[in-house]
């Protein structure tokens, strides 16, 4: 193995320990997603809900129409969701000096985060991408996020210039008082991935009582 081989695997190796394992992750994100919530949730129309045949199956493994290598670290760039028209940059989001999970700046409402502390999308484990549902001025970046189906698919462009793609098989919201962080974050053993936003019931006092989650595994990386 040359030096540059290994130069580039004890980078990578730095990397994978930075980030944080995924028990970890789920019980950080348990809480600081619940500071996903900005916007008015004032309009006529609420952001569509999952159907309940959206679920994703625990005890089933999902049907997909192919299957990934696994890929190696890489940040991503770029998200596009067809279905329901997202084509969005990807920014880092990490944790705030309150120890939350942060989130991209409301203001830009086509715009969403990777949470840097999971794994990059591709890589073997669960990647979490958030953006916010809604802002003051109306929808954001995943506010039809409710409204996809099993096998619809989520793109995502990569700087080492690989897409990986998704393929969804579950799509529910759950209580920010009961959210099933083990349920969501936990690996599957396989690239996976959630897309993750705001939903539910909204008050002004609270913002949204729950998270819409988006459950998706790598099928093709192209």
């Amino acid at each position: 193995m040359s030096a540059s081989e290994l130069a580039d695997l004890a980078e990578e190796e730095e990397q994978r320990k930075r980030r944080a394992p995924w028990g970890v992750i789920a019980l950080v994100l348990l809480t600081g997603l619940a500071l996903i919530r900005n916007g008015s949730g004032e309009f006529d129309v609420g952001p569509p809900q999952p159907a309940t045949a959206a679920a994703a199956d625990s005890r089933v493994p999902g049907t997909f129409s192919g299957s990934a290598t696994p890929l190696s670290f890489s940040e991503p760039e770029r998200v596009r969701i067809p279905a329901i028209q997202v084509d969005a940059p990807v920014m880092p989001v990490g944790l705030d000096t309150e120890g939350w999970v942060g989130a991209p700046p409301p203001e830009d409402p086509n715009l969403a985060g990777w949470f840097t502390g999971a794994v990059s999308p591709g890589e073997k484990g669960t990647a979490v991408v958030v953006g916010h549902v809604d802002n003051k001025s109306g929808p954001a970046v995943f506010y039809g996020l409710g409204a996809l189906k099993k096998g619809n698919r989520v793109e995502v462009r990569r700087k080492d210039g690989k897409t990986a793609v998704f393929e969804i098989y579950g799509i529910e919201v759950f209580e920010k008082q009961n959210f099933p962080g083990d349920r969501v974050y936990g690996s599957k053993g396989t690239p996976e991935l959630r897309v993750i936003t705001c939903g539910g019931g909204f008050s002004k006092q609270n913002g949204y009582a729950g998270n819409v989650v988006a459950f998706a595994r790598l099928v093709e990386a192209r």
